[in-house]
């Protein structure tokens, strides 16, 4: 604990430097990551801001930190906020080495000089610079996004000047960065302005000002790597040092080089905190696997996880563009992969490190500003790692004859990570059709003596291309037959690992079950009470897969033919189900809080905060209630009682217990089915002190996505969950399926699949997890779960994937590319098919009729004439009727900021208090985002069950009209001011 004595220091030390931290703090985002400032005075500082400017409110800032009494640990809180908020320098005056006064100095002559230049400057190309200072980290992500929003509201003027004030405030160093990006941008009589020589052409040279001391090289290369934090989407798990992991392929000379050695270049690898590596040095199992891809032919590569797949394509790619460097062409590489958090890992893990002394490398994901100019990341670029959707959509820019698109022919090498997503629907698929359709364009051209277009070379990288649910060797081989004509591979390679196979002892625990359950006894009782009630006979067991699927078949039949009786009693039937199977998973504590607080929820759905509506509450929805209030009591009290626990959490315990007792350092995963148990059983294991005793420390890694009505994890904070597993902070990852595929999660000697077995590819991306010695694989048995039995069935398939592999690999070539080129040319005719069954069917959803009814109530909401969309993906509705028609309540939940909305607020049924969906400010205006799934869907006279998508729906909404309704907005607005006077 500080003593009064530090604080007084801290105390000093933030005043002596009051005039820095005015200069360098950004208020608003800095105030996001305190903790100890109460809310009124952070809006009341963010108001500051807003009327008087940065700096002022920077000092208001200064003075509630400083305001006594302390918080415990305030001091570090105020540096890690000014980190977290990309304010770099000025937490660097808080650390214990702050800046020289001559490198203040010299900072402080650059930031004067920008001023003065600062007429000419902003005349820059802001788009194009901002892209390449975010690159370089002088600008961090929310630097980007206000400079975009001043460009395009303001103009290009206005944007320059943001970055300006942007840049200014990064770490001593940053000048000669800015230089070099002039330099790079083609802005020659702004480089020269501001110190640049003139007769350079070379990077790094003519960065020297007429004044000011030159820096070190080496001090330019860390300013420029913390002085954003835009590009730190994911760290990646490193083995530790003196591990041999197959995933490192074999030892390079990079392994002795010391981690305080620093690039002797400010470039973007210094700007990653990238490490170099050497040469890269195959295995010869890895170098058997490649050898068709370096000859130029289209391959799968098919190793097991861990077995340093990424790593042969990295070889593959500088061979490649090496070759073609030295034929006088160039090349051009994209790395496509299916998962953001993927995109950083092999940028920064494999591809950068080996490639970036011959090569640029750059990657772009949802994530990463920088995909806002893809077509020029393209050309200025030779690898490039993306997501497959941004590929995607710039090839479908190109074929709508857009400027701004991408062409197959651009590219020289394609290499597809997780490539057995190749399948229909997948957008791995969608960019191999353009391959297919046009490689079939080009033997039409050949023989008609005309020029083919150039297509690039394709790698495939998989653990498993699975026998996609099949039960007989054929349909296995024709499964991965299929998957190899979609990637056009010449052939699938794979091979025994030899010295370097790892196998996994694997163990199945069975379970008891329980002599007595009287909490689920409860449970079933109550549900036998609400099938009583709404005259419901169920036909499988309470609690089971079938049961699910039945109850929600009755919800959806219910809310289309409007009997909303049936249909609230299938929603909590439901629920209830889902207690059940909670109460077989985790601990029955978790069950009962689980249905307390979606009661808790359904209650205060019918209260509105104002109490101006009158939210009617049906007979059906009383007895609901009063059922769960009647029985709550003895739930929570069953639910204390740990005689009544489910045998799975023992049998999970034991496993546990064993291997932190037999081991000297484990480290595990655990997988489970859904995010809630996932959390439940990592509040579990934290709050057994026998877990404790012996050194387990435990957290979770849940998904990203929002589909679920558990909040999803951020990609920083699953990165900070990955580096704590990878640091040793944490021991053991309970973990959802976002963990098993891809992602390089630090050596484990212990698996733990718990009550959660999927098909024969997760099963060995599973496997593949325990890459330590000697490690271990277990399947733990949940009642109702059949996962024993799965499994069976998925050792099964591998068994046939592998002798399918083995005789696909058999076959002579002729008979391969035979059947080969079957599956494509009947891909490419279902594609003409589907997309002559999607343009009928556009041709005649010209002329639909869709009206949307509340799910709850008969409420009629809107028709679809009333529905506009915002950037293609949030469906509003700003009429004034349908305004009359919702209730807006807070949503503490749901604190999502964005560019150019923010959804803090959802919109509700007047009439019964059903979510309809959240409520949007998109540019200052105020605009009701629907969700389907909310409403009953009528199209064309026909209504429609399921709906839990906008895509499900064959309708093209207009775009959003923003001057429109914001000229609406501004009548409203004057006619207000009118009545007031």
């Amino acid at each position: 604990m500080a003593s009064d004595n530090d604080d007084i220091n801290y105390e000093r030390l933030i005043e002596d430097y009051r005039p820095r931290l005015r200069e360098r703090v950004v208020v608003d985002r800095v105030l996001d990551h305190i903790q100890f400032i109460e809310t009124a005075q952070k809006e009341q500082i963010r108001q500051k801001a807003r009327t008087d400017g940065n700096m002022v409110a920077t000092d208001l800032l200064i003075s509630a930190v400083l305001k006594k009494p302390h918080a415990h640990g305030w001091f570090r809180a105020f540096v890690d906020a000014l980190l977290h908020a990309g304010c770099e320098s000025a937490a660097e005056y808080m650390q214990v080495n702050p800046p020289e006064p001559e490198v203040e100095a010299d900072n402080d002559y650059c930031v004067k000089l920008i001023q003065l230049l600062s007429p000419s400057l902003v005349d820059m190309k802001t788009d194009v610079v901002s892209l390449h200072c975010s690159s370089k980290c002088l600008l961090t992500k929310d630097d980007v996004e206000i400079i975009k929003t001043a460009t395009t509201t303001q103009g290009n003027r206005s944007g320059a000047r943001e970055l300006l004030s942007c840049i200014v405030r990064g770490r001593p160093g940053w000048f000669s960065v800015f230089l070099e990006v002039l330099r790079e941008t083609e802005h020659q009589h702004l480089y020269e302005l501001t110190g640049g020589s003139p007769d350079s052409n070379k990077k790094g040279s003519g960065e020297k000002l007429p004044s000011v001391k030159d820096e070190p090289m080496e001090s330019e290369a860390p300013a420029a790597a913390e002085g954003g934090d835009s590009l730190q989407l994911m760290d990646i798990s490193y083995a530790e040092e003196g591990e041999a992991d197959l995933y490192e392929g074999a030892p390079t000379e990079s392994s002795q080089v010391p981690k305080s050695s620093k690039p002797s270049q400010p470039d973007s690898v210094a700007a990653a905190g990238v490490p170099e590596k050497a040469d890269i040095v195959l295995r010869d199992y890895q170098m058997d696997v490649a050898r068709p891809a370096l000859e130029g032919k289209n391959i799968i590569i098919c190793l097991p996880t861990g077995s340093g797949k990424t790593r042969v394509a990295v070889y593959i790619t500088k061979k490649h563009l090496d070759h073609r460097r030295t034929g006088g062409r160039s090349g051009k590489v994209v790395v496509l992969v299916n998962k953001v958090p993927l995109v950083e890992q092999h940028y920064s893990a494999e591809f950068l490190p080996f490639l970036k002394h011959t090569y640029k490398v750059e990657r772009v994901s949802g994530d990463c500003q920088l995909k806002i100019s893809f077509t020029e990341i393209v050309k200025k670029n030779d690898v490039i790692i993306c997501t497959a959707q941004i590929l995607e959509n710039f090839l479908e820019r190109s074929n709508k004859g857009d400027d701004e698109g991408v062409n197959l022919s651009d590219l020289s090498l394609i290499v597809i990570d997780e490539c057995h997503h190749t399948q229909k629907g997948e957008v791995y698929n969608h960019i191999m059709m353009r391959y297919l359709t046009q490689k079939l364009k080009n033997t039409r051209l050949k023989k008609e003596q005309k020029e083919p277009m150039p297509l690039p070379q394709i790698l495939g990288l998989t653990a498993s291309p699975g026998v996609g649910g099949a039960t007989k060797m054929k349909a296995a081989e024709d499964h991965i037959l299929r998957i190899c004509a979609n990637l056009d591979a010449y052939k699938i390679m794979t091979t025994d690992l030899g010295q370097y196979q790892r196998e996994p002892r694997k163990l199945i625990q069975t379970i008891e079950d329980r002599r007595e359950d009287p909490f689920g006894d409860v449970i079933k009782n109550i549900m036998n009470d609400i099938h009583a009630h709404a005259e419901l006979s169920p036909t499988s067991d309470l609690g089971s897969q079938n049961y699910e699927q039945w109850v929600v078949q009755k919800e959806r039949i219910a809310a289309t033919e409007e009997n909303q009786k049936v249909r609230v009693c299938s929603e909590h039937l439901r629920q209830y189900s889902e207690g059940l199977n909670l109460s077989n998973t985790i601990r029955m504590r978790d069950s009962f809080s689980f249905l307390n607080k979606y009661h808790e929820e359904e209650i205060k759905r019918k209260t509105t905060p104002d109490e101006e509506n009158d939210i009617k509450i049906t007979d059906t929805e009383r007895f609901l209630f009063n059922l769960f209030k009647e029985n709550k009591e003895e739930l929570q009290r069953l639910a204390e009682k740990p005689e009544y626990e489910n045998d799975s959490l023992s049998k999970l315990r034991s496993k546990i217990l064993h291997e932190f007792s037999s081991r000297e350092a484990a480290r595990g995963i655990i997988f489970t089915k859904t995010r809630r148990s996932a959390i439940a059983l990592s509040q579990w294991i934290q709050e057994n002190p026998k877990f404790a005793d012996i050194g387990v420390k435990a957290s979770h890694v849940i998904g990203g996505g929002d589909q679920s009505v558990v909040k999803p994890m951020t990609n920083t904070e699953q990165r900070d969950v990955l580096n704590k597993f990878r640091n040793g902070e944490v021991n053991v990852l309970i973990a959802t399926t976002v963990a098993e595929e891809g992602l390089d999660i630090a050596a484990c000697n212990f698996v733990i699949r718990y009550g959660l077995v999927t098909n024969e590819i997760a099963m060995i991306q599973a496997q593949g997890r325990g890459r330590a010695e000697d490690s271990s694989y277990t399947l733990v048995e949940v009642k109702n779960s059949g996962v024993a039995e799965k499994e069976c069935v998925n050792e099964y398939r591998i068994n046939m994937m592998n002798k399918a592999i083995t005789k696909i690999r058999a076959l002579n070539q002729a008979d391969y590319d035979k059947r080969i080129y079957e599956f494509q040319f009947q891909a490419i005719m279902e594609e003409k098919v589907r997309m002559s069954k999607k343009k009928q069917k556009r041709m005649q959803d010209e002329k639909y009729e869709v009206k949307f009814s509340c799910r709850s109530c008969p409420t009629h909401v809107c028709t679809g004439d009333d529905i506009q969309i915002i950037e293609n993906m949030h469906r509003v509705n700003v009429t004034p009727e349908f305004s009359q028609l919702f209730t807006k309540r807070e949503n503490p939940s749901l604190q999502e900021r964005l560019l150019d909305y923010e959804t803090n607020y959802y919109i509700a049924c007047k009439n019964c208090g059903q979510r309809w969906g959240s409520m949007m400010l998109y540019r200052g205006i105020d605009c009701p985002c629907l969700h389907v799934k909310n409403f009953v869907v009528t199209f064309n006279g026909k209504k429609i069950s399921k709906c839990t998508k906008w895509s499900e729906l064959p309708i093209k909404f207009p775009v959003f009209d923003y001057a429109e309704q914001a000229s609406r907005v501004a009548e409203s607005l004057d006619d207000e001011d009118d009545d007031a006077e």
